[in-house]
């Protein structure tokens, strides 16, 4: 029942983690297209918040749970598909971690933006440019470790 219940809570996080990094993107994405401050500040401001209590909780959750099914289960760490799927995680937190500051730089341009009923600073734009490109590294290892975790091709 124990490793069950561990199983859930890693699915569940894994969930949470990639679904929040999907849909915080897009809505971040869209209302920073829209170019309308007000939307913007108001997006990034949810956008900040789901970031701390959806991915930073998963992205600690994930390797402690998935180490203990490892070896309830007789996994060795050195299996390959684990090995990529560590590695991948990395790269993907690698990539969040700067992506999370961004996020509250862009909150507090936009904030600042929208209370001065100004337009968006430059500065603004070069950090979500750096947004967007890392998360398309993020994006395809997570989609790549759901593969491995799936598939354990040998």
């Amino acid at each position: 029942m124990e490793y069950i219940v561990v199983k859930w809570v890693h699915i569940l996080s894994s969930t949470l983690l990639f679904g929040t990094g999907i849909g915080s993107a897009f809505y971040l994405l869209f209302a920073s297209l829209s170019r309308d401050t007000r939307t913007i500040a108001f997006v990034t401001r949810y956008v900040v918040i789901a970031d701390w209590l959806f991915t930073a909780t998963t992205v600690v959750i994930q390797p402690f749970t998935g180490i203990y099914m490892l070896h309830q289960v007789g996994i060795p760490m050195t299996s390959r598909w684990i090995f990529w799927s560590l590695v991948l995680y990395t790269i993907a937190i690698a990539c969040w971690l700067p992506v999370a500051w961004l996020q509250v730089q862009m909150r507090n341009l936009a904030q600042r933006a929208s209370t001065e009923n100004s337009t968006m600073p430059a500065l603004y734009w070069r950090y979500f440019k750096l947004w967007v490109a890392l998360g398309f590294p993020a994006f395809f290892a997570f989609v790549t470790i759901f593969y491995f975790m799936v598939a354990k091709p040998g």
